[in-house]
């Protein structure tokens, strides 16, 4: 069974556990999700059967938004409640600080990702060496806040939406609402809300050809042609340019890749539903 889908991860198991559900709920073998989800998060994760796994990495999938609520005071070493060592007092903020403070966030930024994240470092992901207690240095990373507003505050807490670029960290950005106003802070929730165009929908299935992040080219030779996988002609496409594209051949789609005077197939037949 091929299929695209969004399902609605609840918080409390992580994304392979949850992924082992929808498995068996629909009693299929190959499967995979595509942006890990803490556990404690909740929220969007395309799921992909059978082939369409192959599909990740050229859909549609940014920005991505998330709605947090951080608690100010809580100190954490994972940013979040799993890890909470410590709660201070802390005095009710004006709420126009707080606006301007969780606004100036707006923007590319620079800093270090949690030491408890997916991030990969030396072949292992980050949280694998801080839970075995081994410290190690993450390089920091740029990503960019495209909107980031304050949505409710219920003091310590304070739930913030935001809408950022693939590769960014959102516990960090609720580290430094809480650095800047002069606490520790860690987030009691996390929901991301959709990547790129993908929302959750009752897990219906996604038709692909609306669903791609590349452009559409068109090929004017036969379809035979495509089809069987044979050579492709520079001056038979549309798009003659240099790029990755994407074809339709009715019920199936191919991504293929003009580069100089070699045209690759990438995938090639792959079902649109």
């Amino acid at each position: 069974m091929n299929r695209l889908f969004v399902v609605k991860k609840p918080a409390g198991i992580s994304s392979n556990h949850y992924l082992g559900r929808i498995k068996r709920r629909y009693g299929v073998k190959k499967a995979g999700f595509s942006g890990t989800l803490d556990p404690f998060a909740k929220g969007v994760l395309i799921i992909a059967f059978g082939n369409h796994g192959r599909l990740f990495r050229f859909l549609a999938k940014t920005p991505k938004r998330y709605k947090a609520t951080l608690w100010l005071g809580a100190y954490s070493p994972t940013l979040d409640i799993e890890g909470v060592e410590s709660v201070e007092t802390v005095t009710p903020i004006d709420l126009e600080t707080l606006r301007t403070t969780i606004a100036s966030l707006t923007g590319e930024l620079t800093y270090l990702p949690p030491k408890f994240s997916a991030k990969r470092l030396n072949g292992k992901r980050a949280y694998e060496f801080a839970r075995a207690g081994i410290d190690v240095e993450l390089k920091t990373i740029t990503s960019t806040v495209y909107d980031i507003q304050l949505l409710h505050y219920c003091h310590p807490f304070v739930t913030f939406e935001a809408t950022v670029s693939e590769g960014s960290y959102i516990r960090s950005l609720g580290e430094m609402i809480a650095d800047n106003l002069g606490y520790e802070g860690s987030l009691s929730a996390l929901e991301r809300l959709n990547e790129g165009q993908f929302v959750y929908d009752d897990e219906k299935e996604i038709d692909i050809k609306t669903a791609l992040c590349l452009p559409k080219n068109r090929y004017n030779g036969t379809l035979e042609t495509i089809l069987m996988g044979q050579p492709l002609s520079r001056e038979l496409f549309d798009i003659p340019d240099n790029g990755t594209y994407w074809l339709d051949n009715g019920d199936t789609i191919s991504i293929i890749e003009i580069r100089d005077d070699k045209i690759s197939y990438i995938l090639n037949k792959v079902e649109a539903c």
